[in-house]
């Protein structure tokens, strides 16, 4: 099967770790590196697309900052380090991405963030204003707090749950290996890379790999699960060198690289789940014209909103009816359910003087609503 093109995708993130971003040796960023990367987002940015960044790194910042000793540090030493090291690595994206005019917002998330509703819909909103605004959103695994992450290399499926979390329909991540090999390929030089997953089988699990390096905490066993999450989510997902000079221009160019590939894109995967997985809590009736509205594929405004039944609280699956109490579509409410009790009805504009808050303008937005035929 022939690979996707980069030119294909409208939003891409860039996984980097560790182990490309820090010299080993030296503890320091590999600043020219980083600059040919930068270049690399900052062309994909200029051609309309939308660009994330989940970067690791701040550990490894952290305790050459500190100058710490070489080996395994304790779990508290690991937090340490990283608290520190987060402040210089978000100042360092800053000012690549700030080199070509590009704004750079730092979202410090772990996976329970990917998992809790709340969270999740939070990180969701942030990721959706950033990207609006044109601006890069640069992930980091929030390491101060977190726990799983530095004992147990999840940065790469927190990078995946953060691509199917931004509705991105690509994530590509860069490793210290060119892609997915039949064989390891230091251990056997007759090893052939794969260049197109289509679906992960047993067989594409057993060959993946370990870590290798002390500051990279993934191997390929990680990102091949990663593949799993961000291919059930309607997500593409490539792994590829980052050890040469400008890798995106590689892949855009056609270089060696594993693709996996998923037969959905990511809203109609996000929709799929919404309409057939999620239990509804309640009901919202809406007018006649919100129902046109919405087959006309608008978010649904309060202001369209007549009635609101069930006990349900912000993220919850929601029956949306026609005047006729006939089912119009589901999604995911963007309030409790006293607070849409008390703004129905009500213009957009109405809705912070009634509850106090900035909230959404949208009841939901329609990212989140399935609407039936």
């Amino acid at each position: 099967m022939a690979s996707p093109e980069l030119s294909q995708f409208r939003r891409i993130v860039v996984k980097v770790g560790s182990a490309l971003l820090v010299d080993s040796d030296k503890g320091e960023v590999r600043a020219s590196w980083l600059a040919a990367l930068a270049d690399d987002m900052a062309k994909l940015h200029r051609e309309g697309r939308d660009v994330l960044v989940v970067s690791s790194g701040s550990i490894a910042l952290g305790r050459s900052r500190l100058k710490l000793p070489r080996g395994t540090l304790k779990l508290e030493e690991s937090q340490a380090a990283a608290a520190v090291g987060q402040i210089a690595l978000a100042r360092i994206w800053s000012e690549v991405l700030g080199a070509h005019g590009i704004g750079a917002g730092q979202i410090l998330v772990t996976l329970q963030d990917t998992e809790e509703r709340r969270r999740y819909l939070n990180a969701r909103s942030t990721i959706g204003k950033l990207l609006e605004w044109r601006a890069i959103p640069v992930i980091n695994e929030n390491d101060t707090v977190a726990t799983n992450e530095i004992r147990y290399g999840d940065n790469d499926r927190l990078a995946a749950r953060v691509a199917t979390m931004a509705s991105a329909d690509l994530l590509v991540l860069l490793s210290d290996i060119d892609g997915l090999y039949d064989a390891p390929p230091k251990n056997n030089p007759n090893a052939k890379l794969i260049p197109v997953v289509e679906s992960i089988s047993s067989e594409i699990e057993a060959v993946a790999g370990d870590a290798e390096s002390e500051l990279s905490r993934g191997g390929m066993r990680t990102k091949v699960e990663a593949a799993k999450i961000a291919t059930t989510g309607g997500t593409h997902m490539l792994i590829a060198s980052g050890k040469i000079e400008h890798p995106l221009q590689a892949i855009a160019n056609g270089g060696r690289c594993t693709w996996f590939l998923t037969p959905a894109n990511p809203i109609t995967s996000r929709k799929r789940w919404i309409a057939g997985s999620l239990e509804p809590k309640g009901t919202l009736t809406i007018d006649a014209g919100a129902v046109a509205a919405l087959r006309a594929g608008a978010s649904l405004l309060p202001a369209g909103v007549i009635k609101v039944e069930g006990q349900f609280a912000r993220g919850d699956a929601v029956i949306v009816r026609g005047p006729d109490t006939s089912e119009v579509g589901r999604g995911l409410i963007a309030y409790d359910a006293d607070d849409a009790e008390r703004i129905k009805g009500r213009s957009s504009p109405d809705v912070m003087a009634i509850l106090g808050i900035s909230g959404r303008s949208e009841m939901i937005h329609r990212d989140d609503l399935v609407v039936g035929g």
